[in-house]
């Protein structure tokens, strides 16, 4: 990867020469830069108590893809609902899509007949945990009208496992502002 960095490095005014990855616009490589270990635990997809709702609103788009049931979604398929997004609704001028989950979590396997112990298995792939209710595709565009994003967002839906819901912006699915919320903590007044 920084082969390719330092081969796309750009030229100066003057001839120098600045060795500085370039910004891709593609989802071809979804994994995190770096991380502090290599392998991780398995870990369980979060439930979520205590009234959290990190994730459930609208916050970039004007139209939202919710799954309903709690999942691991690998790079693949988020690659994969990305693509099919990008050529269903291609014709459109203007077309943003935003990702809201992103894998980061290295799943490990080990091979089919291979006995227990010896250690972790080797990386396989990324993914990422997806809690229930949480927005994970939305969609906004200039000439994107109900109907073409809902039909697009359930057919994005058939490539998951969990049941989804299409979610349109308005005033119960947009996130709150902060003045909206109740304070998180109200500080007591001391006795003089």
């Amino acid at each position: 990867m920084w082969r390719a960095a330092a081969a796309a490095a750009t030229v100066g005014p003057a001839g120098s020469v600045f060795a500085r990855a370039q910004q891709t616009r593609s989802l071809g490589n979804l994994q995190p830069r770096r991380r502090k270990f290599k392998k991780a635990q398995k870990g369980r997809v979060p439930v979520r108590t205590g009234g959290s709702t990190k994730g459930n609103y609208i916050a970039f788009g004007d139209y939202g893809l919710r799954v309903k049931g709690g999942l691991r979604l690998s790079a693949k398929t988020i690659g994969a609902i990305h693509g099919m997004l990008k050529s269903k609704l291609k014709a459109i001028k203007g077309l943003q899509i935003w990702l809201r989950v992103f894998p980061d979590i290295p799943v490990t396997t080990k091979g089919t007949e291979v006995r227990m112990g010896k250690g972790k298995g080797a990386f396989d792939y990324w993914a990422c945990r997806v809690p229930k209710d949480k927005i994970i595709f939305e969609l906004r565009g200039a000439g994107l009208n109900t109907e073409l994003a809902k039909d697009a967002l359930r057919q994005a839906g058939f490539k998951l496992g969990v049941p989804t819901e299409f979610v349109v912006a308005n005033e119960h699915t947009r996130q709150p502002s902060k003045a909206d919320l109740p304070p998180t903590f109200i500080p007591f007044q001391q006795a003089k």
